[in-house]
């Protein structure tokens, strides 16, 4: 029997099952290699570190959950991509734990190779590019309270909804979205509270006011 091939797919599926099943901090090098019956050279050969491994792990997670908020937000539809959090978590739930749970720092950190580094810093300038995006359209303009409101009404109140539910391993309920839509509609088509939020300098900002 020839020896056994152990490629990076297969370090990250098992650090994977490891941060699943304990947290990342149970992800080690000892306790991966020992889940594949791998030698150390083996993981040495393909992963620099611990920290490159967790950092490689966190963001393959993040880059599979930003494809359809991405998409959302290029195709105009806002409301899609808040409630793009839900729908990812009920399909991919222990990918959701692992991504809404944890701090990306629990994942992110220590001294990674160049590719690591360029990857995590393109895949944050992304989302900020979608942020802007949204802020232009639905508030018209980009200014420090627009992207303030993009963040909450696309991120924080999304993830706020669904992490009571990952806590318990559960899929976010229907009522998930429900919550998120009344939000989102609240804050992003007018009436008093997003008039009231879309508030700067003592002046509420009118749909298409100020530069860009």
């Amino acid at each position: 029997m020839g020896r056994p091939r152990f490629d990076s797919a297969g370090f990250l599926a098992a650090a994977r099952t490891l941060a699943c099943e304990r947290g990342p901090a149970a992800v080690t090098i000892d306790s991966v290699t020992q889940r594949l019956k791998a030698p150390k050279g083996s993981f040495y050969y393909r992963f620099a570190s611990r920290d490159a491994l967790l950092g490689e792990l966190w963001l393959a997670t993040v880059l599979a959950y930003q494809e359809g908020f991405v998409a959302a937000i290029e195709a105009g539809d806002g409301l899609a991509a808040a409630l793009h959090t839900p729908a990812w978590a009920r399909q991919h739930l222990d990918d959701a734990c692992l991504l809404l749970l944890y701090s990306r720092h629990d994942f992110v950190q220590g001294d990674w190779p160049a590719p690591l580094k360029r990857g995590v810093r393109d895949q944050a300038r992304r989302f900020e590019a979608c942020l802007k995006s949204f802020a232009r359209h639905a508030f018209g303009r980009v200014g420090l309270t627009q992207i303030r409101c993009a963040t909450f009404v696309l991120a924080e109140v999304p993830i706020a909804a669904v992490k009571t539910h990952l806590q318990q391993r559960k899929p976010p309920p229907p009522l998930v979205d429900e919550l998120i839509t009344k939000t989102y509609h609240a804050i992003v088509d007018g009436g008093d509270l997003g008039r009231s939020i879309l508030v700067t300098r003592g002046r509420v900002l009118t749909r298409g006011e100020g530069p860009v």
